[in-house]
This record gives C-alpha cells, sequence and structure tokens, in this order.
C-alpha cells in the first residue's frame, strides 16, 4: 500500500504548521530521509524528512497553508504501485483516473507520465526555482541543459524565475516584497531571507486609518503571534521578583584579553562577552540549582543538564538558540557554538533541536548602549538574566576611598517567585558577581 506522508509533530505543545515550500513535485522518485518540505512550526522553520523511498503522489497542501498536525498531506509510492492504489478518501475523484466517459463523447487524453530527470538536472531546479514539469527534455529524461535551455529562454521571453531560499520566499510573502526586485547574495546570486529583509526596508509603507488616525497594519506572523502569546502567558502566570547588582568587569576584560591571545594563535573567532558571561553563569547555576528549575504546578524540577538560551534577533522575530551542557564547556568551545547558532538564527536555519531544552536564559542588550533593563522570564524556565553594557565610571576602590574609573556592569535577574525566594536569587547574583570580579574562582 502507498505510504501516507503525514505532517509531523515536532513539538509536545505543536498543533499544526504552515507550509513554505514543497522541495519535491508530484512523481518525483523521493528517498528515504531526504528533505521533501520545509514548515514552519511556531517556533522554527524545519525541513522534513520523507518517510520512505519511492515516488511522490497526491500533495494534497500547497504552500503556504497551515495544517494540523498528523494530518496526511501527501503519499509515497512504493516500486510497483501506481495512482490508483491511492486511497479514495483524500478527494472525491483522484487526479490519477481519468473520468469514464461513453465512447461518443471526447475522449480525455492520456495522463502525462511523471516527468524525470538526472540528478544534477533536479539539484539546478531547486537552485533556481525552476518547476521541471515546465522544462522539456531533449531525450528520454530532463538534463542540466534542459533546465539551461529553459532559463535561458524564460530571460529572453521576460520570464525570469527567481532563485530563493524557502525562508525568503515566506519573508517575501509576508512582507508583500516581489523577489524579482531583490539581489540575492547566495551561491549563485540566490536570495536569502536577509536579502529580502533589506529590501523590505526600501518600501514605502502602506497606511490605513484606524480610529480616525493613520496606521501601519503589520499582520503577526505565526512566529511573532507565539512571541507575544508566551510573553503574555509568562507575565501573567509567573509573579516576577527582579533584582540589580553591579560588578566591577576589571578582571573579566583582563581575563578575555588574555583568552583572546591564546585563541588568535589558533586561529579561533574571539571571545565575546557573552561567551565568557555564559560560562560563570552555569558556574553559579551549579551552585544555585533552584535557579536552574521549571515550574510544573504541583512539583519544581530541578534541571540536571544546564543548558542556557541567548536571546537573539533573527529576521523572522526574536529567537533563543539553547547552547546544551555548557558547565561542562570551555570558553573557547561556547564561544563558537554561540557564534554558530546565533548565524544560523539570522539565515532562519535553525533547527528545533536549537531551540528546545532550555533551562535558563540570558538578554544581553549591552550592544544597542542599554544600561539596564528588565526581561520577561521565557516559559517554562524560571528565571532570565538581563546584561546591560559596560560603562567606565568612578568607584571607590579600598578602605582609604581611593577613587578609580572602573568598568563597571549592570545585570538585573527576573525569576519566578513560585520557585525562587527572594534570598537564593540574591545568592545566585552574589555568585555571579564572584565569579566575573575574579574569574580565578570558577577553578575551585
Amino acid at each position: 500500500m502507498p505510504v501516507p506522508f503525514i505532517m509531523p509533530k515536532f513539538d509536545m505543545d505543536q498543533e499544526k504548521a504552515t507550509i513554505i515550500s514543497w522541495s519535491k513535485k508530484e512523481g518525483d522518485f523521493v528517498k528515504f530521509d531526504e528533505s521533501v518540505l520545509t514548515v514552519e512550526t511556531e517556533k522554527v522553520a524545519i525541513d522534513v524528512p520523507c518517510p520512505a523511498t519511492g515516488t511522490l503522489a497526491r500533495i494534497l497542501f500547497k504552500d503556504g497553508d497551515v495544517v494540523p498536525v498528523t494530518k496526511v498531506i501527501a503519499y509515497i509510492l512504493k516500486e510497483g504501485e501506481t495512482l490508483a492504489d491511492l486511497p479514495n478518501a483524500d478527494l472525491p475523484t483522484p487526479p490519477s483516473k481519468p473520468e469514464v466517459v461513453p465512447v461518443s463523447k471526447p475522449v480525455a487524453a492520456p495522463q502525462a507520465a511523471p516527468v524525470t530527470a538526472t540528478p544534477i538536472a533536479i539539484r539546478m531546479a531547486k537552485e533556481e526555482g525552476v518547476d521541471l514539469s515546465r522544462v522539456p527534455a531533449s531525450g528520454d529524461r530532463i538534463t542540466r541543459e534542459d533546465v539551461e535551455r529553459f532559463i535561458s529562454d524564460q530571460k529572453s521571453k521576460g520570464r525570469v524565475t527567481v532563485a530563493a531560499t524557502p525562508a525568503a520566499r515566506r519573508v517575501a510573502r509576508e512582507s508583500g516584497v516581489a523577489l524579482e526586485t531583490v539581489a540575492g547574495s547566495g551561491p549563485r546570486g540566490r536570495v536569502q531571507s536577509v536579502d529580502v529583509v533589506t529590501a523590505a526596508k526600501s518600501i514605502p509603507v502602506p497606511t490605513t486609518t484606524v480610529s480616525g488616525r493613520e496606521a501601519e497594519i503589520v499582520p503577526l506572523t505565526s512566529i511573532r503571534r507565539t512571541i507575544a502569546e508566551r510573553m503574555q502567558q509568562s507575565f501573567q502566570e509567573s509573579p516576577h521578583i527582579a533584582l540589580t547588582v553591579e560588578v566591577d568587569m576589571t578582571e573579566a576584560e583582563n581575563t578575555r584579553k588574555r583568552f583572546n591571545t591564546q585563541v588568535e594563535k589558533l586561529g579561533q573567532p574571539r571571545i565575546t562577552v557573552t561567551a565568557l558571561m555564559i560560562k560563570v553563569v552555569a558556574w553559579a547555576l551549579v551552585r544555585n540549582p533552584y535557579m536552574n528549575a521549571s515550574f510544573n504546578g504541583n512539583s519544581i524540577s530541578l534541571w540536571k543538564d544546564v543548558n542556557i538560551g541567548v536571546a537573539t534577533a533573527a529576521p523572522q522575530g526574536l529567537m533563543v538558540p539553547v547552547l546544551k551542557g555548557v558547565d561542562h564547556l570551555g570558553v573557547s568551545e561556547i564561544n563558537m557554538r554561540l557564534l554558530d547558532l546565533a548565524e544560523r538564527a539570522r539565515e532562519n536555519k535553525l533547527k528545533l533541536e536549537d531551540v528546545q531544552g532550555g533551562t535558563f536564559t540570558i538578554s544581553n542588550l549591552g550592544m544597542f548602549g542599554i544600561r539596564q533593563f528588565r526581561a520577561v522570564i521565557n516559559p517554562p524556565e524560571s528565571a532570565i538574566l538581563a546584561v546591560g553594557s559596560v560603562v567606565r565610571q568612578p568607584i571607590v576602590v579600598d578602605e582609604q576611598d581611593r577613587v578609580e574609573v572602573r568598568p563597571i556592569l549592570s545585570l538585573t535577574l527576573s525569576a519566578d517567585h513560585r520557585v525562587i525566594d527572594g534570598i537564593v536569587a540574591a545568592r545566585f547574583l552574589s555568585d555571579l558577581v564572584v565569579g566575573l570580579e575574579a574569574p580565578s574562582m570558577l577553578l575551585l
């Protein structure tokens, strides 16, 4: 029997997913675990693997459709199976079966055989956004030369097919940008999502009248809507308490300079303040287990893993990629993983596992000159640390009231009072101050 291709459930609380684009079409040969389409959940865009090897048949949902999880979205025909073997439940009349008519009436033309193409032709068509069913074959299969000839013909007719990533096409739909007007920065001029975001900024913003006043109406994307709902839920359900401390970053800066001297010799990227902060936070979380916890209604989960999320701005909205097991990682490894996650977040290439399993979050706005702020807890976590900018200011440094100009950092902790008492939060912040002002303490 044909294998039903269902919309998978990627997360426990997921109910639906939006199809961004199909990378295969009906009649294409597909392999088990091969990426066939890209969907967007409430958290991230994901490539969906094929459940079996065979021929893709009867695609029931198109790009842009919102599909409930476990819903059949297509079928995979195994070797020897035909369209006649497909079930009749999904469509009243399967498109593969021509209508039976009296002999006296005109008979429908026989259905064309599935399009076949060489692997190179398939890859090129995918990269260039070409529908292979429109490409005439010069032989028994569509070749690379056929695809190139088709693209050339389309350009000469003024019908240029734009090569773009699925994320770029989604962002273009949401922002109303014509892909034909966007210059691509990817391989062979392929349009990336960041290209569309840049182009959208130059488009005059349409306005409408709301309550007698002009306003720009921006529809919520699924990710933006999820962010709004989760932040509202967090602030309504979690009684937030906030505590702020100031840290003398002199020793932390000196330590980072020594680290950077070593990593530059190894050809590795320079250590960021955030990477050093993550290491110290992980050390403090181990010393204060209730800070690394979740509230479950009737119980509290004290997580053994220390998985720190870092709030990151991305074209599709705020993302929180998670670094797993950071209490067992060195600063250099943390730094490289952090840079990788941040880059993939900006390119909309995060996988679901990259944003799952967080136990604590850091939000750093210091690079924007923000000295101090209060962040909203990212559920189901119980705390989030807001990191401000390092500001050089005069402070008293000894008992003789000697004053020096030192780099001072403001840290504000938001904590769920159902799990974390004020004294617990204060001890955690005290450990953070110790770890940042004397990084050698992490070796104890």
